[in-house]
């Protein structure tokens, strides 16, 4: 027996058609429902009760539901939870469904937004301090076109990169939602397939043309037909989620691959940039040097750190405006003390454009451009301007117009909720402020009538109220109700309750008939106001958003400086050339745990020069190395940001391209074991390391047998010392390598320093010149606390090897007469040069059996000579 959904059920089953993979928010009262399977996906994620609604198919239908007003909270838990989510909404009154169908009519709902990760503009949904990054890839032959856009301030930046890089770009971006091609074999994990056909350069083009008002793209950069495509599966997919309406987008931006240093993804997280190992920005880089005290500057510095530049002139305009910050305290002070006070405008706009700005968000607007220009007044009349400073000065000002304009329209703190009105200032709109009178004027009549209601019936109780289905009503005490139901009472019966009685009567009627017309004409006054304010910000958003950047970007520049001042930091010299000097070199995350817990951390220098540009690094484990390895990259990182450094003096050579191989997990998504991590790792840098890079490498090889390890990190060494000749730190256990000090001439020996005081192990955490005299490996052991009884059997075991080692000459006998790396891929080449031709120049046919035979014998000599 079939059952026929009803009308309600058939509107929700049609509208999550088109939902698809979301979760339908159905619009019932002041309610969001949920059916189905995503009732159960919801009443799990948001710990709410299941509940049951009438049958479908003759089983009851799961429920649930959370209330309208309150609605945004758990759409953030749902979006952190991996959850996208459909709004439908009532696209009509039940009076117009009334007329248009009768007084059975279903009111109409539609879809009208798609909340997911990379789309949220809530204030509620997002971190002040992270950036919510929506990204669009798309393969185009032997390129990828990548268009990356934040919507909650409208910046959108479009590049291109080979395949193989694309995993590296997306590491920079760390985007909440990436969506690509439908049914592309290499897709990024967990991107949203989207219809190829939106992946259109010709429609990207147009489409990009046609939302910025222009007829070529050139006044924006050069963009390639990869990035084009990109960037119109971008826009088809905000124009799908927001249902016909487009976010704010800012005209786009070129990024070329050459202006910001590379990092892959293996070496963003091996330096816990953004994030720690644990996942959280606590223990991460971003968390040791942020001062910003606004969201929209931690959120640029972040980006900074992503991706630190490589235009040396750009790097010392951003270090010399730190530099001015560092020197006057006084200034800096009042500068983050203005700063303090402004509001998000980038966020705020972003809500305006999208079509989900408040009175507030207007508000917020005004506040932030007037003190944008207050900090423009006060910075122009210092005089001599750093460079950057004095660039962003033009874009602190020229919004006075509009500012005054909020200014006169706005009540001091606009409320978040525009339907009960209020926020239009009392003197901007004479019309409005009359309206307002004749509703005030009412409530005073209405309270007159009150007291003369109660004078007539003596009822001293009779109160005159109000609410959203009565309106305004009469309500005495029971005991009372009789005076006024007599029938020339002059008042009519309403509605009997337990313990009182409610009436209505015709003066009261007509006051409150021109209390709602009043009050009705003023609100929709207001509306077509906030209309009009809110159409003269979208007019100015390109210049309101260029403010909200340049604030953000002297709040970076503020937090340096005083990141600099508390850390005893020091300005780099950053030059175009292959060194690294630092002095008194510190880890930032490292110093800030160890100054928590009232312990000093021991600073060391580090010098690469071309003649020296391959250090490797021994001594015991926990003794350093690794975090000795990790401050060199971190400081270079961030002195091509623009900071200061926690050094006591560091000259950095631009770096092109930072690698650190330190420290490895398994991947288990992907199959990989530790050791296979290590090497897909180690084979990128040897791949891809030139010059002008900077490579720091942690114990290479220990994941595999002695032999294999020890092979494999010698011929790592030598490729880096003579193929890839870049700047290097090597740290190792094994003591065999130090023998690479006699056949490679860039490279020098050195080791962290330990003791062993009365049996037990002192881990001085200094870098000394020279060989590193034992590992201390049973020492570790020991402090680790493994127990005494497998000590000591490891120290016998050790005893009998090393007399082992002694006999045989060890691990590296015979390593000392091995060909350099480059010789001995030279010598292999020559030797199957000279079989090739040998076997070309050969007349096969010609060949007798015997004559064959001997040859083969010949060949097979001269391949194991």
């Amino acid at each position: 027996m079939s059952h026929a959904p009803t009308p309600m059920m058939a509107q929700y089953l049609a509208l999550k058609d088109q939902a698809g993979d979301c979760l339908l928010f159905y619009r019932m009262g002041d309610f969001f429902e949920l059916f189905f399977d995503d009732a159960r996906t919801a009443a799990q994620v948001l710990d709410i009760a299941l509940t049951s609604r009438g049958e479908h198919q003759g089983t009851p239908i799961p429920m649930c539901g959370v209330p309208v007003h309150s609605a945004e909270g758990y759409l953030a838990r749902l979006i952190r939870a991996g959850c996208r989510v459909a709004i439908a909404e009532q696209v009509e009154s039940p009076e117009e469904a009334k007329k248009r169908g009768g007084s059975k009519a279903l009111v109409a709902r539609d879809i009208v937004r798609f909340v997911t990760a990379g789309t949220l503009t809530e204030e509620a949904l997002l971190n002040p301090r992270e950036s919510n990054v929506l990204v669009a890839v798309c393969p185009l032959r032997d390129r990828v076109g990548i268009a990356a856009c934040d919507i909650s301030t409208g910046r959108v930046e479009l590049e291109e990169c080979a395949v193989d890089g694309l995993g590296a770009a997306l590491a920079r971006l760390a985007p909440r939602e990436t969506v690509c091609p439908e049914e592309w074999p290499s897709a990024p994990l967990e991107a949203v397939g989207r219809p190829a056909h939106g992946f259109d350069s010709a429609g990207g083009e147009a489409r990009l043309k046609e939302i910025h008002g222009v007829a070529t793209l050139d006044g924006f950069g050069q963009f390639g037909r990869a990035m084009l495509a990109a960037a119109g599966g971008l826009i088809a997919y905000l124009d799908h989620v927001g249902r016909g309406r487009l976010p704010l987008l800012l005209p786009p931006v070129a990024r070329g691959g050459d202006a910001h240093m590379a990092m892959d993804e293996a070496t963003r997280a091996s330096l816990e940039v953004l994030v720690s190992s644990t996942g959280t920005r606590k223990g991460s880089l971003a968390e040791a040097v942020d001062r910003c005290v606004t969201g929209a500057g931690a959120r640029l510095l972040a980006e900074d750190l992503s991706a630190p530049l490589l235009d040396l002139f750009a790097i010392r305009q951003r270090l010399e405006l730190v530099q001015w910050l560092c020197e006057d305290p006084l200034l800096r002070g009042d500068l983050r003390g203005v700063l303090r006070a402004v509001p998000d405008l980038g966020r705020a706009l972003g809500r305006v454009v999208a079509g989900r700005g408040s009175p507030r968000d207007l508000g917020q607007l005004r506040d932030g451009l007037a003190e944008a220009r207050r900090l423009h007044d006060s910075l122009a009349a210092r005089g001599a301007l750093p460079a950057l400073a004095q660039a962003l000065l033009p874009r602190l000002t020229g919004h006075g117009a509009l500012v005054d304009l909020y200014a006169r329209a706005l009540v001091p703190s606009p409320p978040t909720e525009r339907g009960q009105g209020g926020f239009i200032a009392e003197g901007y709109d004479a019309s409005l402020d009359t309206l307002r009178a004749a509703a005030g004027n009412s409530r005073r009549a209405i309270a007159a009538l009150e007291a003369k209601y109660r004078d007539e019936t003596g009822v001293a109780a009779l109160k005159i109220r109000h609410n959203g289905v009565l309106g305004y009503f009469i309500e005495v005490p029971a005991r009372h109700a009789d005076r006024l139901m007599q029938p020339d009472s002059g008042f009519t019966h309403r509605q009997t309750m337990a313990g009182a009685v409610r009436f209505n009567a015709l003066a009261l009627h007509e006051e409150a008939s021109r209390i709602a017309e009043a009050g009705g004409h003023a609100l929709v006054a207001e509306e077509a106001h906030f209309e009009d304010l809110i159409a003269r910000a979208i007019d100015a958003r390109e210049a309101i958003a260029a403010t909200a950047a340049a604030l953000a970007r002297l709040d970076v520049g503020a937090s340096h400086a005083e990141r600099a001042a508390e850390g005893g930091w020091s300005l780099p010299r950053v030059v175009d050339e292959p060194v690294l000097a630092i002095a008194g070199g510190r880890h930032p995350v490292v110093e800030a745990a160890l100054a928590r817990a009232g312990e000093r951390f021991v600073a060391n220098d580090c010098r690469l020069s071309d003649a020296d540009r391959l250090w490797l690094v021994g001594g015991p484990n926990m003794g350093g190395k690794s975090t000795f390895l990790r401050q060199n990259a971190l400081i270079v990182l961030l002195a091509q940001a623009g900071s200061y450094v926690p050094a006591e003096a560091a000259t950095v050579g631009l770096v092109d391209r930072l690698f650190s191989r330190v420290g490895a997990s398994d991947n288990l998504a992907r199959g990989r074991s530790t050791f296979m991590v290590e090497m897909v790792e180690t084979a990128a840098i040897l791949q891809q390391a030139g010059p002008r890079s900077f490579v720091i490498l942690d114990e290479v090889g220990r994941g595999t047998s002695t032999y294999d390890g020890l092979a494999l990190a010698w011929a790592v060494a030598e490729a880096v010392h003579e193929t890839n000749r870049c700047r290097c730190l090597f740290a190792t256990h094994y003591h065999e390598m130090q023998r690479l000090a006699e056949t490679c001439p860039a490279l020098s020996l050195h080791h962290v320093r330990a003791r062993e005081w009365k049996g037990d192990l002192v881990l001085l955490h200094e870098l000394a010149e020279g060989p590193a005299d034992k590992s201390y490996g049973l020492a570790v052991a020991r402090l680790a606390g493994v127990p005494d009884a497998v000590v000591k059997r490891a120290r016998a075991v050790l005893d009998k090897l090393e007399k082992g080692r002694a006999a045989t000459g060890g691990l590296a006998a015979g390593l000392g007469d091995l060909p350099l790396f480059a010789a001995a891929i030279e010598a292999a080449e020559d030797k199957v040069d000279a079989l090739r031709e040998k076997l070309n120049g050969l007349d096969i046919d010609s060949l007798s059996p015997r004559a064959a035979l001997d040859l083969l014998y010949e060949l097979k000599r001269e391949a194991n000579a």
